[in-house]
C-alpha cells in the first residue's frame, strides 16, 4: 500500500529529536524520502541511519538554520540526495523563560534568530525549486503560545505569533502557484523541550503541575501526536486545507 507521502522529498529544520526526530520517521514511514536538518550533529545522524536500517530513505545535514549559507548547503544536499524538496517542515525552535525586564537583546536576537529568521530563510530556499515543479507543502510549528500568553513567556510568545502569521501570508500569496503553507500548535510535549520549559516556570512560580497540565490539556502531548497533525497537513488529505493554524492542545485553546 502507498504511503501517504510516496517518493516526494521532504526536508525538516530541528529533525534530530523530539517532534522532529518523531515526523521524520513518520514521515519516512509514509514514503518521503527525509532530508533531517538539525545542530545536534550525532542524535542527527544516528535517526538517519536508524531510518535507513529501517527500510526508509533519510540523510542528514548539520545546519544552524539561522544563517543563510547553511540553509543554501542544507537544500542544495537534499537536492542532490533525494531531489527537490517539495514538502518543509519548519519545526527548528527554543525557548527563553525568564521574566520579561529580565530578558535581554541577546535572549532577543537568538530567539528570533532560531523561531523565525530560520523559518524565513528556509521557506525562501525552497520555495523556487517547489514552483518548478509545480507545487508544495509547507508546515510550520507554532505554538498554543502564539494565542495563549504565559507569564515569563513573553518573546518566546512573541516569536511564535510570527510563526502562525508567516503561514497564513505565505498560503494567501502563494495559493494559486499550488503552494500550501500551515501551521501546526502543539500544547505542552513530552519532549526534552517540554521538560526544560516546565522545570523553568515552576522555578519561576508559574503553576504547571501534573494538576495544572491535566485541567489545561488532560495531559502531556507526545511528539508522535505533533507529527501525525504534520503529517496530514502535508499529505493530500489537507488538499484543501490552506492558511490554517492546527492545535494540537487538546483543548487547551478552546476553553
Amino acid at each position: 500500500m502507498p504511503g501517504r507521502l510516496d517518493g516526494r522529498s521532504a526536508l525538516i529544520s530541528g529533525g534530530a529529536t523530539g517532534c522532529g526526530g518523531a515526523a521524520a520517521r513518520l514521515f519516512a514511514a509514509e514514503g518521503a524520502r527525509v532530508t533531517i536538518v538539525d545542530r545536534q550533529e550525532e542524535a542527527g545522524a544516528a535517526l538517519a541511519e536508524a531510518i535507513v536500517a529501517e527500510g526508509g530513505e533519510a540523510s542528514f545535514v548539520y545546519a544552524d538554520v539561522s544563517q543563510r549559507a547553511d540553509v543554501e548547503t542544507a537544500v542544495a544536499h537534499a537536492q542532490a540526495r533525494f531531489g527537490t524538496p517539495t514538502l518543509l517542515f519548519n519545526h527548528a525552535g527554543t525557548i527563553v523563560v525568564k521574566p520579561f525586564l529580565e530578558t535581554t537583546d541577546a535572549d532577543y536576537d537568538g530567539l528570533m534568530d532560531v523561531n523565525v529568521r530560520s523559518m524565513f530563510l528556509m521557506t525562501r530556499a525552497v520555495l523556487p525549486g517547489m514552483l518548478e515543479a509545480g507545487g508544495g507543502r509547507i508546515v510550520c510549528t507554532s505554538s498554543i503560545s502564539a494565542v495563549a500568553a504565559t507569564p515569563m513567556e513573553v518573546l518566546y510568545g512573541m516569536t511564535k505569533g510570527a510563526v502562525h502569521m508567516f503561514a497564513r501570508a505565505i498560503a494567501v500569496e502563494f495559493r494559486d502557484r499550488n503552494i500550501r503553507c500551515n501551521a501546526v500548535c502543539p500544547g505542552f510535549i513530552q519532549t526534552a523541550h517540554g521538560s526544560r520549559e516546565v522545570e523553568a516556570l515552576s522555578k519561576l512560580g508559574v503553576d504547571v503541575s501534573d494538576a495544572a497540565i491535566a485541567a489545561a490539556q488532560g495531559r502531556m502531548c507526545r511528539p508522535e501526536e505533533v507529527a501525525e497533525a504534520a503529517l496530514f497537513l502535508l499529505s493530500d488529505a489537507a488538499s484543501f486545507v490552506n492558511g490554517t493554524h492546527l492545535f494540537v492542545d487538546n483543548g487547551f485553546t478552546a476553553v
